[in-house]
């Protein structure tokens, strides 16, 4: 433990101490596996922070949380997983990649998780009882960010958010203090964590529901993009039954193997599609698109759900100008749109994503969790991925213009997909009532902003 007589500059990370404070592994600049620890999903970020603290236990996270706090440390936290923002120049980080316990009741069908396991882990064990929980698309993903932010993937129609099927979650508050929150116990903090990312403290653990779903259909399909093809797709998706989720991506074919070689850099829509089911019901959702044009390539099929998640590149580290935003409608005229911009852009590999919503996921009230944007109809990612620094800005005028020309009702964005942490930004992620009471939530959890390094939600100031 650390000597309480020892004195500590403020506002200096003292590794040393730390070293001595924690069971974890304490990581400095120079240290094995400091690089890895530092590494996130999106290229171009080289924040070296002081130390990385890969915590052993809840106590850890404890401590370090009451450490950063007393010497006004910057405190950044790390998930499992993609982790857009999480390290800090000179700052403190907690990794909670090192937290990966799992707990799987199959008769209750509820899961305790720790927040450093990534979607792929938990579905692969989950898939061993014929078990499923929704996360998002890909299995990097880790549980605590994607969690904390809502949760939007490829059971959403089917079954909601994540949040929807998170029933408990321990987390360590700005003081220092281990809560097991629920609907019944803290429920203000319960409700905050659901959709207000990770303002309100450290999550270490999460209790989920698990639903029964041996085997879905689905996969990816590959149809070529003309205005009437893509804007039936998103005509489509929104007929499909609740079973039915989709991912349709608008862009120039990459030289993959399944492409024939002279549609490579051509407009393509490749689609992925997952059905939670099987069968005739499966066959007929899935119909339509696949009669929308003969597909370039069509590798829809049943499998366990764990087939969703294809194997990833570990060191694909893609540098994007990247929007989001939540829309009301699609039709010919953003298709139309969405393909002429495409084609103008000089990115190496421009992109325009669509997700259908509604379903089980429009059912919650807009109020139940911190997540509000219940009755968008679609969700867009706007994205120009480049390989050079200097055209940075050249790439982000395209995709604030081209997400500025498809917004259609009120502005909203979801904050796991947030590219830019603006202040304006994070605003549109949460509806004036939800913004004030998330800010009132804060004041009570974490008043002097100790969880800052994120996309902030400042606390409410003082009532006079």
């Amino acid at each position: 433990m650390v000597d309480t007589n020892t004195v500590i500059e403020r506002d200096t990370v003292p590794v040393e101490q730390l070293r001595g404070l924690v069971g974890g592994r304490v990581l400095a600049p120079g240290d094995a596996d400091y690089e890895k620890a530092r590494t996130v999903y999106l290229g171009g970020m080289d924040q070296q922070p002081a130390a990385i603290v890969q915590p052993a236990d809840a106590e850890d996270v404890s401590r370090v949380v009451g450490l950063a706090r007393d010497l006004g440390l910057p405190l950044a936290v790390k998930g499992g997983g993609h982790s857009m923002f999480c390290l800090s120049d000179g700052g403190l980080v907690l990794d909670t990649s090192s937290l990966r316990d799992l707990e799987i009741d199959p008769q209750a069908r509820t899961a305790w998780a720790g927040t450093g396991l990534n979607a792929g882990e938990y579905t692969q064990a989950a898939a061993e009882h014929g078990l499923v929980t929704g996360f998002g698309d890909t299995g990097s993903v880790g549980l605590g960010g994607i969690t904390v932010g809502g949760g939007i993937g490829y059971l959403v129609r089917k079954f909601g958010l994540t949040v929807d099927d998170l029933l408990a979650a321990e987390v360590v508050t700005a003081d220092g203090e281990l809560r097991h929150v629920d609907a019944d116990h803290e429920p203000d903090l319960f409700w905050a964590i659901r959709g207000g990312g990770g303002n309100f403290g450290v999550v270490t653990r999460l209790k989920f529901r698990l639903h029964e779903l041996p085997t879905v259909t689905g996969g990816l399909l590959v149809l070529p993009a003309t205005p009437e093809i893509v804007a039936g797709f998103v005509e489509a998706a929104d007929a499909a039954p609740e079973e039915l989720s989709t991912i349709a991506n608008v862009m120039p074919s990459p030289p993959m193997p399944f492409v024939p070689e002279e549609l490579h850099g051509t407009p393509i829509v490749m689609a992925i599609l997952v059905y939670a089911g099987e069968g005739e019901e499966a066959d007929k959702a899935l119909a339509p698109f696949r009669t929308l044009a003969t597909p370039i390539a069509d590798m829809m099929q049943a499998m366990p759900y764990p087939g969703v998640y294809p194997p990833e590149d570990e060191g694909f580290h893609p540098v994007a100008a990247a929007r989001n935003l939540f829309t009301d409608g699609f039709g010919l005229d953003e298709a139309r749109l969405v393909l002429e911009r495409v084609a103008e852009s000089t990115a190496a590999m421009p992109a325009v994503q669509i997700r259908v919503l509604g379903g089980a996921m429009a059912r919650v009230s807009s109020d139940a969790t911190a997540f509000a944007h219940r009755d968008r109809r679609i969700m867009i990612n706007v994205a120009a991925m480049y390989t050079e620094p200097a055209e940075a800005e050249l790439h982000t005028r395209w995709a604030d213009r081209l997400t500025a020309d498809l917004q259609k009702g009120g502005p909203g964005v979801y904050v796991n997909f947030l590219a830019d942490d603006s202040e304006d930004r994070i605003r549109e992620a949460y509806p004036a009532g939800t913004w004030e009471r998330l800010r009132a939530v804060k004041r009570a959890y974490d008043p002097t902003n100790v969880f800052r390094v994120n996309s902030n939600i400042p606390p409410a100031d003082e009532a006079r």
